[in-house]
């Protein structure tokens, strides 16, 4: 198959959310390249291109970890791409304040060719797709063969390719994703997500067949522990 064009959009962005690109320094950061460190130790057995970063419910968090590890991973040097795999309410292009007038669902119903689509950010190594038009079929777009088409030619011009996806226990799109991919983050809010959620999130990951490679937790109370874990 033929390689993907690297002559992409450039887009300025800048987000306070974006912390691992404007603070390297941060404890927060360094949280997300622990996660970075141990997405690696991870793929001993096997190659992990692919990461679904998705939650239990709304509002804990996954856009912003999605993006910070996109940005550590491309730190490395490593060719990255995050993908705004939520077609019900995306919100990548508001992270990195680009338009999405064009993106995965354009490519998905074959308005445009996926180089024009991906747009490069700021940060050296680290392309963007966002959602495109809002669909009225999320679901079967993402279980498409279509979709799978165009993850293979991603991969081949990608080292890693993180989806932001919609919550697990509000719509089948998560795990759908989860079931095409190498590997899944889940993120949950310290104080907000309830265990048997959480316990409920992971059993639909299982039952994607596809593997759980850690737990974030986010704000969990700086004077007390770091801002993230991963487990």
């Amino acid at each position: 198959m033929k390689r993907l064009s690297r002559k992409v959009k450039n887009k300025a962005n800048r987000s306070v959310n974006l912390i691992a690109q404007y603070n390297p320094k941060s404890p927060i950061t360094e949280q997300y390249r622990l996660i970075r460190n141990n997405l690696h130790f991870s793929s001993v057995d096997k190659e992990i291109k692919t990461i679904v970063v998705t939650s239990p419910e709304p509002g804990d968090g996954k856009t912003t970890t999605a993006a910070n590890l996109a940005i550590v991973l491309a730190q490395q040097g490593k060719q990255v791409l995050l993908v705004d795999a939520d077609l019900r309410k995306p919100s990548v292009h508001f992270t990195f304040n680009v338009s999405n007038i064009d993106g995965l669902t354009s490519i998905l119903t074959k308005v445009i060719e996926i180089e024009t689509a991906i747009t490069k950010t700021n940060v050296p190594n680290l392309d963007l797709l966002t959602s495109g038009p809002t669909p009225p079929n999320p679901s079967e777009l993402l279980g498409s063969k279509t979709m799978e088409l165009i993850i293979k030619e991603l991969k081949e011009a990608y080292e890693y390719i993180v989806f932001d996806t919609p919550p697990l226990l509000v719509v089948t799109d998560a795990q759908i994703m989860a079931s095409k991919s190498d590997g899944v983050v889940m993120v949950v809010a310290s104080g907000k997500t309830k265990k048997d959620r959480g316990i409920k999130a992971k059993e639909l990951v299982g039952k994607a067949n596809s593997q759980l490679l850690g737990v974030v937790v986010n704000g969990v109370d700086s004077k007390k522990d770091n801002y993230g874990q991963y487990g």
